[in-house]
């Protein structure tokens, strides 16, 4: 089954939701079947419903699950001539969607990076991992074989 939209499939070669002529008086609009999100249409005009196969891996989450720790920062700040790339460390207070907080315990100063900068981050120690994956969490205690 394509995925490319195939004009053919409506008599008047338009658009779904267009009206279009009946040949028994009056206009008519052709409709595609109502699916729900993540379920697929199959030829015999039945639905599947399709479980998503959703990975909750992002930076900030890791971030969070490694709170209080020391980790240097790499960031790169494109068209700036004086710093194109700056190295930020200190310990991991919070971080967002869009953001990280870190502080310098030697100078007690807090930074608030934004995660658009970030090319990756360094720890000193093991880091604390996990994510969601069909159903299960995996972690970086999970057996390679669990995967």
């Amino acid at each position: 089954m394509s995925n490319v939209y195939d004009y053919r499939m409506y008599a008047h070669g338009g658009y779904p939701g267009m009206p279009m002529q009946s040949p028994y008086g009056g206009n008519f609009v052709a409709m595609p079947p109502a699916v729900p999100s993540g379920a697929v249409v199959t030829p015999q005009g039945g639905t599947v419903q399709m479980l998503p196969a959703t990975e909750e891996s992002y930076v900030e989450n890791i971030l969070r699950l490694n709170r209080g720790k020391m980790a240097t920062f790499y960031m790169t700040y494109e068209n700036n001539k004086e710093w194109n790339a700056k190295i930020f460390r200190g310990i991991v207070e919070a971080a967002g969607r869009d953001h990280i907080i870190i502080s310098d315990p030697s100078t007690g100063m807090r930074y608030l990076l934004l995660t658009l900068n970030l090319d990756y981050v360094t720890f000193d120690g093991p880091i604390a991992y996990e994510y969601s994956f069909q159903g299960q969490t995996i972690t970086n205690q999970t057996p390679a074989a669990q995967r």
